[in-house]
């Protein structure tokens, strides 16, 4: 196969991934809204110490650190989310992280709110899904930078 016909068939295969220009702007506005809600809602009382998150992670038993350090996951997640080509990382990551969140919410605080990190994960991977292509360019950013 010659350079010219394996970059046609490269091309193809590229734009075949890609989403149509409706679904692109539906997971786009999909990518803004959990980005702020991991952003305020979910990290802000995490990071501020609020006396409810607090609460909770006493309960689980790992003391202050672990709220700050989940905080700063979701924040970052939540920047990530808005950023192309880290955005299916992102997603990936905090995806992971809410089956953290459901596994915690079942064997902690018996089973209350454990859907809404299953809630939240099901956006996480259609978006992991969708931007999955971003991987790609990831990765051969980080090569690049490590040659």
């Amino acid at each position: 196969m010659t350079t010219a016909s394996r970059t046609a068939a490269d091309t193809t295969t590229t734009t075949a991934r890609r989403p149509g220009r409706r679904a692109d702007v539906t997971v786009r506005v999909l990518q803004i809204v959990l980005a702020l809600f991991f952003a305020v809602p979910s990290a802000g009382p995490k990071l501020v110490g609020h006396w409810s998150a607090a609460e909770s992670f006493d309960r689980i038993g790992w003391g202050d650190w672990l709220m700050y350090t989940v905080g700063a996951l979701e924040l970052a997640g939540a920047i990530a989310l808005l950023v192309p080509i880290l955005s299916s990382a992102a997603a990936t990551a905090l995806t992971g992280l809410m089956i953290g969140a459901f596994v915690t919410q079942l064997t902690v605080f018996d089973g209350e709110n454990a859907l809404t990190p299953l809630i939240l994960a099901v956006p996480l991977v259609a978006i992991a899904l969708t931007r999955r292509r971003h991987n790609e360019e990831l990765l051969a950013l980080v090569r690049r930078r490590r040659a």
